[in-house]
């Protein structure tokens, strides 16, 4: 790990130092696009450009934030300047507490900042660091860019279901199985702390390979 990252997290930090140790897992099936998401990246930065990553899945309840505040943290290591991220869903829901939970054990601190249906959550990666604010949304409402990001793509039904993603000017398809399909039964809080491992593991891969550029 380089620069910054030392002041991550001490529980962080080591979570990251396994994965990236583990690129070697990444399928070969998916490095192509994995590839190409950061060369776009890299593009952005080295033009001057701010990379915008909207990650998108349908409900915008668990991939697409785990995505976000991944690749958010993963700039943040790598110290690769420019890049912004979001999510949104073709429907807004709810950040699923599953989902939050699985990123707490990983090592951020996620603390409730509304309740109700749809609670705003605020996330840290590091002490003293303005947090970062999740929720759910649909993908083209605010604080999220109208024109000019890459749609990356987190889920297939929400790839399907948005064949044009208006004022994008990229598009990646990354699908994630999804962990709601373990919800309630004993394997429940594994699913969910797999598919975070594996997000992450990608988003290093992606930030990381920017900076080597």
């Amino acid at each position: 790990m380089t620069g910054q990252g030392s002041e991550l997290f001490p529980e962080l930090a080591a979570y990251i130092a396994e994965r990236l140790g583990e690129a070697d897992e990444i399928p070969t099936a998916r490095i192509a696009e994995l590839d190409a998401m950061a060369d776009w990246v890299g593009e952005e930065v080295r033009g001057g450009r701010p990379a915008r990553l909207v990650f998108i899945c349908t409900h915008n309840s668990r991939r697409s934030h785990m995505a976000q505040l991944w690749a958010e943290t993963a700039a943040r290591l790598f110290e690769v300047p420019g890049v912004e991220t979001y999510s949104g869903g073709t429907e807004a829901t709810a950040f699923n507490p599953r989902a939050v939970s699985a990123l707490q054990r990983a090592g951020f601190l996620i603390e409730p900042f509304t309740d109700g249906a749809n609670p705003i959550y605020e996330v840290s990666y590091e002490p003293g660091m303005e947090p970062t604010q999740a929720f759910s949304k649909v993908y083209d409402s605010p604080p999220n860019p109208a024109t000019g990001f890459a749609a990356v793509m987190t889920c297939s039904a929400a790839d399907a279901a948005c064949p044009l993603v208006h004022g994008a000017a990229a598009r990646f398809a990354i699908p994630y199985d999804d962990p709601r399909e373990a919800d309630g039964s004993e394997g429940e809080a594994a699913a969910y702390d797999e598919r975070c491992r594996q997000i992450a593991r990608e988003m290093l891969y992606v930030l990381a390979r920017v900076a080597r550029t």
